[in-house]
């Protein structure tokens, strides 16, 4: 009989962890190379929060996110920048550094190509990008951390149209707080919606669910799917009733979200191809799901952005 160790060796599946360590080590090496000051035990981290302009390709980015981030703060309204913003892993960092060019410089044309090519309508010639997007009144989040979107893609009228949340390493999709500090047993309340602590408080996820038929879809799941992919039906229902279209834009080095065998012939994993069952038939065509991949090779087919996409690909490991 062979060992766990050989076994695990011929699992047909890629591991998650052997992009974090390729991106760790592109990272510090982008950061030795430019002699910036780093965290004493994470060479892949700069030393301190307020370095985060550091971890960011070009100036006329990091210039246009401190201008969104001062113009919302005098509108009362938020611009939040990740507490890990310095990391060189940090999923807004990579979202700052791959669209982030497209938008200062007005050619979101790269962008609108590789998500057209996934059947989602682009706006067109006036679509407007904007990063960090919420909107209390979905789901009546009046406090705490409202459900928020990485980009939203606006059309020619400002609406927005396209919602998409960014994956570079993570794991996962978020779960639910409540459930994670041991306050909810992870029973479905797609039947009996007061079993929920949120819906109890006025939350209108459940309500949503019915509405859009996501309940008929999680009246047989246990535990409850929100408790530990609360974030994915969150966004999901966000985007939807909306009137727009979800998209996960991830790594696809990554078996998180989207993974096939090596060996070739097996069915597609990953929580993407597995959370779409939970979406009704009626609105599978609005949750959809693209590379950082497709991106790039967006970009560099454009030949448009020739100037910094070399950068970009040493500091996330992209041959």
């Amino acid at each position: 009989m062979k060992s766990s160790r050989s076994l695990a060796r011929e699992w047909p599946y890629a591991r998650r962890r052997t992009l974090e360590r390729a991106l760790r080590e592109a990272a510090a090496a982008w950061f030795a190379a430019r002699n910036l000051e780093t965290s004493r035990t994470m060479p892949y981290c700069l030393a301190r929060g307020e370095d985060w302009p550091q971890n960011i390709l070009l100036p006329e980015v990091t210039t246009y996110v401190q201008g969104e981030k001062s113009r919302c703060e005098r509108a009362g309204t938020p611009y939040p920048l990740h507490k890990y913003l310095h990391h060189g892993l940090s999923s807004q960092a990579h979202a700052f550094n791959l669209v982030g060019p497209l938008v200062v410089r007005n050619d979101l044309q790269p962008l609108g190509e590789a998500i057209a090519a996934h059947g989602v309508q682009w706006p067109g010639a006036d679509a407007k990008v904007e990063f960090e997007f919420e909107d209390r009144s979905v789901f009546n989040e009046d406090s705490g951390q409202p459900t928020s979107i990485d980009i939203v893609v606006r059309d020619e009228r400002g609406a927005p149209t396209i919602f998409i949340e960014h994956k570079l390493i993570e794991p996962e999709f978020g779960g639910c707080s409540v459930y994670g500090s041991g306050d909810c047993d992870g029973r479905s309340p797609a039947r009996d919606h007061g079993l929920c602590y949120l819906h109890h408080v006025g939350r209108t996820y459940w309500d949503r669910m019915d509405e859009l038929g996501f309940a008929d879809m999680l009246h047989e799941a246990q535990p409850c799917p929100l408790a530990v992919h609360y974030q994915f039906f969150r966004e999901a229902l966000l985007a939807i009733v909306k009137g727009g279209t979800f998209v996960l834009l991830s790594d696809e080095r990554s078996p998180a979200f989207h993974t096939v065998p090596s060996t070739g012939g097996g069915p597609a994993r990953g929580l993407m191809p597995y959370l779409s069952t939970f979406v009704p038939p009626q609105h599978r065509g609005r949750v959809v799901s693209i590379s950082v991949g497709d991106v790039v090779d967006a970009i560099r087919r454009s030949g448009r952005h020739d100037d910094w996409l070399g950068d970009y690909c040493a500091k996330y490991a992209r041959g």
